[in-house]
């Protein structure tokens, strides 16, 4: 009865317009007042540091490369003989330090995916990044050289131009490629027989605004993919290049670029036999194609137990309608929806009423009762906006360019500013929960048992959580790659305290059983008590 009292006063105060910072959950923090660039794509890599990267033809950012760096590209409309300017930074949260990276070919639009060994794999873009791939192999930001960067590959190209294409990890470690405007087809890294496959579904799921562009892909515990464009989705077995099932279509509007809405699939968990994936958001059809900026977004979410027989679409309202949202999946499972405008439609300016209210999604809550709108933010992110899970549980909120150049009057200005949002797991009246992970391994298998050792001001009640957490590519509202899974767990066995006044507790852990649960990589493994998660330790799950 609380709750849906809460929920009740929430969504009238929200209508109202009238909330105030202090009355909602989660706090606000600027990181950086100028990062250089706008951050179009953004990724955490293993260890801690964050790359941020915008598109190479947008002309002189806020920051320079060093003189020795600089980049030639005849065909750049504004910087056709010489650009010193970067056009991709890394950040460490932990100093807010930057440090300019040089990008080569235009990643306007791109794709990108985390491989196993932890280098971001970045594929595509437009004009001379068509075809283009490229590696970032992260460094430690305390080796004194520090010298990682961008790498373009010479060979190989990818086989068919990739530009609003998405990423995906497989179970072997291999990434598949899907789609892309006028490429309705997959191909792979490393590269495969026989691609580009043609894939007609991303063919039937165009429409005359292409709604199929940046689809939705999600590897499902079965081994097999959940691929969402427009207002359909197939399984696909991406061994065979069949598609396995349709699932019924989803009311409410297209919800791909250029109709902006967002997808997740929900935490993993038990014998990881089943998952359930949420579409939020969305434009109207013909909102874009009429530039439509103020008419209404979408409101609904529709939730799908995507590994079930016969499965079906449950609509749910989010307080505000939105497009160009970012969904986060936090440690706990709940999932962060911020960022985006509650009208218009993605593109350069084709939005307008900015959503500053994130909300939570807490999946476990019953019907009705699953959003809770959250403290919201002083700065707009709308167009070329991301969000990003932190290690110590924060979420990193990036970039907003909605022009077609960098533009730093008028509404909704180009947007240089990093913030963090910390949820409320992260409240000081939470501080005597949060355990700490005193010792976890730095790589585990398939089904391994391991232990984890945390420590924690009060005494634990309950279970204590081990849950891993990818580290996606975020960009377009979508974040390649995203998956947690909650690891089988043993009751948290105390240990003796050695006159710490600390609680010392050991967990055992069984390690996801294959691939097809948590593809090969690096994770963010969280001790979680009692909904409060600690800092992160990085571990990389292998075959």
């Amino acid at each position: 009865m609380a709750a849906a009292l809460y929920l009740a006063v929430c969504l009238a105060v929200a209508a109202s317009g009238s909330f105030s910072r202090a009355q909602l959950p989660g706090s606000w923090e600027l990181l950086v007042e100028n990062a250089g660039i706008a951050s179009m794509h953004t990724a955490v890599t293993h260890f801690g540091t964050v790359v941020l990267l915008d598109r190479t033809d947008i002309g002189p950012s806020r920051r320079l490369l060093p003189r020795s760096r600089c980049r030639v590209d005849p065909s750049d409309r504004l910087l056709p003989r010489l650009d010193c300017y970067a056009h991709s930074v890394l950040f460490d949260p932990a100093t807010r330090r930057l440090r300019p990276l040089k990008i080569q070919t235009d990643t306007w639009c791109s794709s990108g995916q985390f491989l196993p060994d932890g280098t971001l794999l970045q594929t595509g873009g437009d004009l001379d990044g068509f075809k283009k791939l490229r590696a970032f192999r992260p460094c430690s930001p305390n080796d004194p050289l520090h010298l990682c960067d961008w790498e373009e590959l010479e060979a190989p190209e990818l086989a068919a131009g990739r530009w609003y294409a998405t990423n995906q990890i497989l179970p072997d470690g291999s990434v598949i490629i899907v789609g892309g405007r006028a490429a309705n087809s997959v191909e792979f890294y490393p590269p495969r027989p026989g691609t580009p496959r043609p894939f007609q579904f991303l063919a039937d799921a165009e429409d005359t605004q292409m709604d199929n562009l940046y689809p939705y892909v999600h590897l499902l515990p079965d081994g097999n993919l959940f691929v969402f464009a427009n207002t359909r989705a197939v399984l696909y077995d991406h061994v065979t290049g069949m598609v396995l099932r349709e699932y019924p279509p989803l009311e409410g509007g297209p919800r791909n670029y250029p109709s902006a809405g967002s997808s997740a699939m929900l935490a993993l968990t038990g014998d990881f036999s089943s998952a359930e994936v949420v579409v939020c958001g969305g434009a109207e059809y013909g909102v874009f194609i009429q530039k439509s900026t103020d008419t209404p977004a979408h409101g609904t979410c529709g939730r799908i137990t995507a590994t079930e027989p016969d499965p079906v679409w449950a609509l749910e309202a989010m307080p505000f309608g939105r497009i160009m949202g970012d969904m986060v999946m936090l440690p706990t499972g709940d999932v962060l929806i911020v960022n985006g405008a509650q009208a218009g439609s993605q593109g350069f300016e084709l939005a307008s009423d900015p959503c500053l209210n994130p909300v939570l999604y807490r999946p476990a809550e019953p019907a009705g009762l699953r959003f809770m709108t959250l403290t919201p933010t002083a700065v707009p992110r709308m167009y070329h906006s991301t969000a990003n899970l932190l290690p110590d549980g924060r979420v990193l909120v990036a970039g907003s360019n909605p022009h077609y150049f960098y533009h730093f009057r008028g509404p909704f200005p180009t947007e240089l500013r990093l913030e963090a949002f910390s949820p409320e797991y992260l409240s000081p009246d939470r501080a005597n929960l949060r355990p700490t992970i005193v010792s976890a391994p730095e790589k585990v298998r398939y089904g391994e048992t391991f232990q984890v050792d945390v420590e924690v001001e009060l005494p634990v009640v309950g279970v204590v959580e081990v849950n891993v957490a990818s580290a996606p590519f975020a960009s377009h509202s979508f974040s390649m790659g995203q998956r947690l899974v909650k690891l089988n767990v043993s009751p948290a066995a105390p240990l003796p305290d050695g006159g710490s006044p600390l609680h010392h507790y050991r967990i055992g852990c069984t390690a996801p059983p294959s691939g097809n649960v948590a593809p090969p990589g690096y994770y963010m493994a969280f001790a979680v008590n009692q909904g409060v998660p600690s800092v992160a330790r990085w571990v990389q799950i292998v075959p």
